[in-house]
C-alpha cells in the first residue's frame, strides 16, 4: 500500500477548488464540427449570439472559429483560436476559497439539466457558472454582478455537431 495521496485530475493547483470536468472529458466531448450557440447581453451594450465550431481537434487540443451575429443579422468577421484541453479545463479552476459549488437543476433553452454551479466571489464581484454535467467543456450560463448588479450574462442555446466545410 501507498503512502504516495492519489492526483485528482479535477484540481488543477494546490488551494483550487476541482473542476468541473478534467481535460480529457472535455476532449471527448468536443470533436470537430462541434457548433455552440450563445446568446450574450452586456449591460449598456445589448445583446447578441455568439457562434463557436470545433473545426480541428486533436490530442492535445482544439482550433474554433468564432462569429458574432447582431440581431439585426449582420455577422462578425471569423475569429479564429486554439486552445489546449488543459487550458480549457483550466477556465474553470479558481481558488477555492473564494468558491462555493452546489448542485441545482437550471430551465435552459436546452431543457432541463442538472448542473454544478459555482459561484466565484471576488471583492464585490460575482461570477456564477453552470456546468451541466451532461455536457462535459464551457457553462450552459455565466452571470457577472458587480456590486449587487447584473452586468453580463451568457446562455448556450445549442451544442451540437455540424458539417465542418473542408475547402
Amino acid at each position: 500500500m501507498s503512502n504516495v495521496p492519489a492526483v485528482d485530475p479535477h484540481v488543477l493547483e494546490p488551494g483550487h477548488a476541482p473542476t468541473p470536468f478534467t481535460a480529457a472529458e472535455i476532449r471527448a466531448a468536443n470533436p470537430v464540427g462541434l457548433t455552440i450557440r450563445l446568446r450574450v447581453e452586456v449591460a449598456g451594450e445589448g445583446a447578441w449570439t455568439r457562434v463557436t465550431r470545433t473545426v480541428e481537434a486533436d490530442e492535445d487540443g482544439a482550433s474554433r472559429v468564432s462569429q458574432r451575429i447582431e440581431d439585426d443579422g449582420a455577422v462578425s468577421e471569423p475569429q479564429a483560436s486554439r486552445a489546449t484541453w488543459l487550458e480549457l479545463q483550466a477556465h474553470a479552476s479558481f481558488p477555492a476559497v473564494d468558491t462555493a459549488i452546489d448542485e441545482v437543476t437550471l430551465d435552459t433553452p436546452m431543457g432541463s439539466l442538472d448542473c454544478l454551479r459555482y459561484t466565484v466571489t471576488d471583492g464585490d464581484a460575482v461570477d456564477t457558472f453552470w456546468f451541466a454535467r451532461s455536457i462535459p467543456g464551457m457553462p450552459v450560463r455565466t452571470e457577472r454582478a458587480e456590486g449587487g448588479r447584473v452586468v453580463q450574462t451568457v446562455a448556450m442555446l445549442s451544442k451540437a455537431v455540424e458539417a465542418v466545410e473542408t475547402g
